[in-house]
């Protein structure tokens, strides 16, 4: 039976009432798994790789971890922030302005729709936000607009949640998943996050994403971090 995924109305009202949970840089996401390392993964990543970066944009921002995360090591940088919910975009851009020297843009609404400009930026991180995307069409139609957006040399860099390459090995990933869960959370938060899941989410593979780099245009890809069905990775346009 498919199960009715959740409109982006109904996803964008449910972020609007969680903004303080997505704004801790400390603790991340509690049901993200190693959300604080993959974090830093990705900060240095951008660091390393794009050094004299002077633009950046964080693809559905939620309160801003990311883009707090990448202009602490880049702190003159210009940051660009997107997100669906209007209430997330006004703590991000609280958040990051008081670290930048540089200019602050908040783009508002879902980045499906927007337009993220082209050849503007230099780094463009997406934590946990991809998989809300649905049909193979919104998946490529989301990595070329952000492929697009970035400069010649630009990354690209994605912490979300992943499937398994066969139904056994994703039960198997969410089984462990909610292992994590379980020390960390009450058994009724536990199924009330399983239930977003359902309800909320089409992840995809790892494998999928970085084929999808490559066939968008992206030279190299780089694997960060994985643990059960979360993975950190990223590519240089």
């Amino acid at each position: 039976m498919t199960i009715s995924k959740s409109s982006p109305e109904t996803i964008r009202r449910n972020f609007d009432q969680q903004v303080e949970r997505f704004s801790n840089i400390d603790t991340g996401q509690t049901t993200a798994i190693d959300s604080p390392l993959c974090m830093e993964l990705v900060a240095r990543s951008a660091q390393l790789l794009n050094p004299e970066a002077k633009c950046i944009m964080d693809l559905g921002c939620g309160g801003g971890n990311y883009a707090v995360k990448v202009t602490s090591l880049l702190p003159e940088v210009n940051c660009t922030l997107v997100d669906i919910s209007a209430n997330m975009l006004e703590r991000a851009v609280e958040r990051v302005r008081a670290i930048t020297s540089g200019r602050v843009t908040a783009l508002h609404g879902d980045y499906r729709e927007l337009s993220l400009g082209e050849n503007q930026f230099d780094v463009i991180t997406a934590g946990t936000t991809l998989h809300h995307l649905r049909e193979n069409e919104e998946w490529e139609l989301v990595f070329r607009k952000v492929y697009e957006a970035l400069k010649p040399g630009g990354t690209f860099w994605i912490n979300d949640i992943v499937t398994g390459e066969t139904d056994g090995m994703t039960q198997m990933m969410l089984d462990g998943w909610v292992s994590i869960l379980q020390k960390q959370v009450s058994p009724d938060e536990v199924d009330m996050y399983l239930g977003r899941y359902e309800s909320e989410d089409t992840p995809r593979t790892l494998s999928y994403q970085l084929d999808l780099m490559k066939q968008t245009g992206f030279k190299e890809t780089f694997v960060l971090h994985k643990h059960f069905n979360f993975a950190a990775f990223g590519a240089r346009k």
